[in-house]
């Protein structure tokens, strides 16, 4: 076959110059006096004082120097170094015509079978697409300021739903350490359920945030206020079906730092429970309160709830806490799924933001409770 240009030279074995040792690691390789660059290491058999090194331990390759792992001396014998030739650039393989038995990399106890590089500014990136190849997600090395060259070993343990994956156990230390990861499960904690704003209506419905899946919830309200002076009252619902019975009781126990001392508020039977009182209508005067629900859906009779509330006063800069104390109960069984928070006397409340962190209610799954 005829080439346009220099013809590759596939197995040419070149004996390359001769090298004279001295008090030094690395020395120049040439051809003919010209700087010689071979493909790599593997590339090149070496003979020092009449033994054949090992690439890569006795001896490195960059560019045109060969480097020793030791330091040689004036009485040593570079014996021969000799070019096993160049591989042949067979160019980039169309699509698909790599097959599967091409591709099995084989791993060793000190090399991976597969290796990702960066490009000096990337780092390495494996990316997994879909299908139909127009998108996919991928996985990043740690940047190279990191320097890290950890291993996670995936688990030995069977799949199964509900759990995340740890580090069960490390071998080794530091950034070469060996992390065996294993699949966990929460043991404790939250679990966010929904976070909604509060509109501008006078009520807002949370429907199906109460399952089988949790007894115990949190529930966290953040500076809340309404467009007139009011308190914040509660239903339970089921599949949006508000539960409007004489069924609830509550009290609050107050305290706050100015004005009148103490108010305490309490209430029977009624047809509704409280969870805020006589909030301030002031737009600097957020109400703010955390409250544990307890087994709104699990089938008992009696459901409750109990928190604290803080609230600013108007701008005579009162704070006002309230402990809070309400529950619902009937003599038959109700697997409550939703709760609707509404203002007292029809009044508006002033629209939140969820993103804004203000006027919005955040709802928790309390986990092994």
């Amino acid at each position: 076959m005829s080439y346009i240009g220099k013809e590759p030279q596939v197995g040419a074995y070149n004996m390359l110059d001769a090298l004279t040792a001295s008090a030094t690691a690395s020395y120049s390789l040439t051809l003919d006096s010209v700087a010689f660059v071979p493909e790599s290491a593997n590339h090149l058999l070496v003979s020092l004082n009449g033994s054949i090194q090992k690439a890569g331990s006795s001896y490195t390759v960059s560019g045109s120097t060969l480097t020793f792992s030791s330091t040689l001396a004036s009485s040593d014998s570079i014996d021969f170094v000799l070019a096993l030739g160049n591989v042949l650039d067979i160019g980039t393989p169309s699509d698909a015509t790599v097959t599967n038995a091409k591709t099995n990399f084989v791993s060793t106890s000190s090399s991976a079978g597969l290796q990702i590089k960066g490009d000096g500014t990337t780092d390495g990136t494996l990316q997994l697409n879909c299908s139909q190849n127009s998108h996919g997600v991928k996985i990043a090395s740690p940047a190279h300021s990191a320097g890290q060259s950890y291993t996670l070993t995936l688990p030995t343990g069977n799949v199964t739903a509900d759990t995340f994956l740890k580090v069960a156990s490390v071998s080794g230390s530091g950034t070469t350490a060996t992390g065996q990861l294993s699949f966990g499960t929460v043991s404790g904690g939250l679990v966010p359920i929904t976070t909604q704003a509060f509109g501008s209506g006078t009520e807002l419905v949370l429907n199906n945030v109460f399952s089988s899946t949790y007894v115990n919830y949190m529930m966290i309200i953040t500076q809340l206020n309404g467009a007139s002076d009011c308190s914040l009252n509660y239903r339970f619902n089921v599949g949006g079906t508000v539960d409007s019975s004489s069924n609830y009781r509550y009290t609050l126990a107050g305290t706050q730092n100015g004005g009148s001392g103490t108010s305490n508020y309490s209430n029977g039977t009624t047809d509704e429970g409280r969870l805020f009182y006589d909030m301030d209508a002031d737009s600097e005067a957020g109400s703010n309160g955390v409250f544990y629900i307890h087994s709104p859906y699990a089938s008992y009779q009696r459901k409750s709830i109990h928190g604290d509330t803080v609230m600013q006063k108007g701008t005579a800069s009162n704070t006002v806490h309230y402990t809070v104390a309400t529950d619902y109960h009937n003599s038959s069984v109700k697997n409550f799924t939703g709760i609707n928070l509404f203002t007292s006397g029809a009044t508006n409340f002033r629209a939140g933001s969820v993103s804004g962190g203000y006027s919005r209610v955040a709802i928790y799954g309390v986990v092994n409770s």
